[in-house]
């Protein structure tokens, strides 16, 4: 039989670059592909290349191919004279000799013979055709030096566009069609069902916080918030080792849904070391205190031992790069997604990044374009961002020590752009600074000193060891308090077998 005649553009896509040069395509490449699919659609079962209409160069083909996508779902067959009354009226098919045309495609079946080479092809030259648009749009940045231009902005910008082209996103789907979205969102359904806990998200490690915020969900930012003391970095490295050893038991035992991911944790505050002695210390249950000191009993040391190897393969990745901006976390972020295909990030905490420093020594001004800026990455990524946060002194000169939205330091942008706002909030820490002088162990106090010993450790003991994460905004889900267990000599976050979440570890 014939080779089909090869497409000629209907449109103006393939002007030269300049004015010579072509965008890299093969319309015959993608005419045998698409001839090899029609032939038999279960060449699509065995691609391994994620090809997608926008790929294709030639607008006919695009939409032959999402045609023909549309019908396999629907499980119903594609084929030369299924897809005629789709495009009988289609102006670019008319040129072609009209649906006569959708059955050259399928004249000589040469496509058939390397349909995964071919798909590869198309999916190459789609990128190389968005490195060239990368390309040109940073060319023609550079050559703009007005006022307004900021290189630092372009190089950001051009770092953004690369880490698409080398995810795959071609600009050509920039925009979701309703039918894509809703099944991203029934997919999340489907994983909150079968995770039988109403998880949707990646998990916490921490059930009654899984159970409020049905998991850390793609795109989320996620402040935690506390005063100094409450805990906050160790409720974070706490959910970024839960997160990256459920990914690790993924990969090793297998399973329908991965509820972990590769962690991120961007320490500016502490060392890489001094993160994972901490680390070291919650998972082997060995105090922090005994680890710093070397005190380990032989006991100790196995624990410790036995930790250490457990941990070995864990896939969480510590930045403790100081003075880190805004900018260079992206940076370093997009990388670490490349290598290491990572599913969540923790930063510590966010008043310690800098901006561009172009906020004229405004620090709210400054903090407003790092909340923004951890917002776009966690966008830009698809992954939850969790930045840890300071509150204000005005918790401390007030009788209730609960924090509230308004305690949130230096910028109410944080809130504006958070999906969800936690605050740790521990009685027994406020409870500890109150505590009355001790009766004399001979009972020679007097009866006044007693009783009000006696009642100061009856509330201590009452609250000792508890925690409450408050719930204070969440875009997708209700607010309320979040009971937890906090070991205080392994700065460790556990979740206590309780449901009520309205008043656990908040009064006293």
């Amino acid at each position: 039989m014939a080779n089909p005649e090869p497409i000629r553009p209907v449109n103006d896509q393939n002007d030269g670059v300049d004015g010579a040069r072509k965008l890299p395509s093969n319309l015959e490449a993608e005419a045998a592909f698409l001839g090899a699919v029609l032939i038999d659609n279960r060449v699509l079962e065995e691609l391994q290349t994620p090809i997608r209409p926008h790929h294709f160069f030639e607008p006919l083909h695009e939409r032959i191919f999402d045609r023909i996508l549309k019908m396999i779902e629907r499980n119903a067959t594609a084929s030369p004279v299924t897809l005629r009354p789709h495009f009988e009226a289609d102006e670019a098919l008319k040129e072609l000799g009209g649906p006569k045309y959708l059955a050259q495609l399928t004249a000589n079946g040469s496509g058939l013979l390397a349909p995964r080479e071919l798909a590869q092809q198309i999916y190459d030259l789609a990128l190389l055709r968005e490195l060239v648009s990368v390309g040109r749009g940073l060319v023609e940045g550079a050559l703009d030096t007005s006022e307004e231009t900021d290189p630092m902005d372009r190089i950001s910008q051009a770092e953004a566009d690369l880490f698409k082209v080398a995810e795959g996103a071609a600009t050509g789907n920039e925009a979701s069609s309703f039918r894509d979205a809703s099944l991203t969102a029934i997919k999340m359904v489907e994983a909150a069902m079968n995770s039988g806990g109403g998880l949707s998200g990646k998990t916490t490690g921490l059930e009654t916080i899984d159970q409020k915020t049905a998991g850390l969900h793609d795109s989320d930012l996620i402040i935690l918030a506390g005063r100094p003391g409450m805990g906050k970095t160790s409720l974070a490295t706490n959910i970024a080792f839960n997160c990256a050893e459920e990914h690790l038991n993924w990969q090793r035992d297998g399973g329908e849904h991965n509820y972990g991911a590769p962690t991120a944790f961007f320490s500016l505050e502490m060392s890489a070391d001094q993160l994972a002695t901490r680390i070291l210390a919650e998972q082997s249950e060995v105090s922090s205190e005994a680890l710093r000191s070397g005190s380990l009993t032989r006991d100790d040391f196995q624990k410790l031992s036995f930790a250490s190897q457990r941990l070995a393969e864990l896939p969480l990745y510590i930045d403790d790069t100081p003075a880190l901006t805004i900018g260079g976390l992206r940076t370093r972020a997009r990388r670490l997604k490349r290598r290491h295909d990572i599913g969540l990030i923790v930063v510590d905490y966010l008043q310690l990044l800098q901006g561009s420093g172009r906020a004229n020594d405004n620090r709210v001004n400054e903090i407003s374009e790092i909340s923004r800026g951890l917002k776009t990455l966690a966008k830009e990524l698809s992954v939850p961002v969790i930045a840890l946060s300071q509150l204000s002194r005005a918790v401390e000169q007030r009788d209730d020590k609960k924090p509230m939205l308004s305690d949130l330091r230096e910028s109410g942008s944080i809130e504006q752009d958070a999906d969800m706002v936690w605050f740790i909030y521990r009685a027994d820490y406020y409870k500890e600074a109150v505590r009355p002088d001790m009766p004399n162990p001979d009972g020679s106090s007097s009866p006044e000193v007693q009783d009000k010993y006696a009642q100061w450790e009856a509330e201590y003991l009452e609250v000792k060891n508890k925690a409450t994460l408050i719930v204070a905004k969440q875009r997708h889900g209700s607010t309320g308090n979040v009971p937890l267990h906090f070991q205080s000599e392994i700065t460790k976050f556990t979740s206590p077998n309780m449901r009520d979440y309205s008043s656990y570890g908040i009064d006293g």
